[in-house]
């Protein structure tokens, strides 16, 4: 298994994911800054030139949710997701996907300062409904799920961490802030950002 890997991209994300799950592979260090990915041979792994790209075999799996379902269903005795079928199962859906389909672009809106557009149009709607989502959405104790730590707790918090490290989050409430600290209090958390930790 290869993970293309930036430190400064969302694939310091996966790499969490990697860690959590204990998974055995090779990290190949992309350099952004070189043109990495602009190459015809990363292009073929994967056409947006973006990172994080897993390549499994002959499985290649992009997006920062896509990869962390994809180690969750692969190892499931590593238990990071729910057993399919059932109703939690639907839950961790929803916490895989609304970072990357709502939360991250409309924080990329609202970093970039634009206000005039059709929000009732765009699938990610305004900053005021977003930050209503992360508030209902945030547990209060444990994870996302309640006891288990699971893949979508690495999404869904990893989206938290970013947007408070880079003001995205201009005030985060009590309850945002407490999980952001429970998810940088994990091992693996700790180790993806410190490689040098045992």
């Amino acid at each position: 298994m290869k993970h293309y890997f930036n430190p400064m991209s969302r694939a310091i994300t996966t790499h969490w994911m990697l860690l959590e799950a204990d998974v055995v592979h090779e990290q190949i260090v992309v350099d952004l800054a070189n043109g990495d990915t602009d190459t015809p041979d990363y292009r073929a792994i994967n056409p947006m030139g973006k990172i994080p790209a897993l390549v499994d075999g002959d499985v290649v799996v992009t997006e920062t949710a896509a990869i962390c379902a994809y180690i969750a269903d692969k190892f499931p005795e590593k238990g990071l997701a729910p057993a399919l079928g059932t109703a939690e199962r639907g839950k961790y859906y929803r916490y895989l996907f609304v970072p990357g389909t709502t939360l991250e672009p409309m924080f990329t809106v609202a970093s970039l300062g634009i206000q005039d557009y059709p929000a009732k149009s765009a699938g990610f709607g305004d900053l005021k409904r977003c930050l209503a989502t992360i508030e209902a959405m945030t547990p209060e104790t444990d994870w996302v799920l309640g006891r288990g730590f699971t893949a979508a707790d690495v999404v869904f918090g990893g989206i938290l961490d970013m947007a408070v490290q880079f003001g995205w989050l201009k005030a985060p409430s009590k309850r945002v802030a407490a999980y952001v600290e429970r998810i940088r209090s994990r091992p693996a958390y700790q180790k993806s950002r410190n490689p040098s930790l045992p």
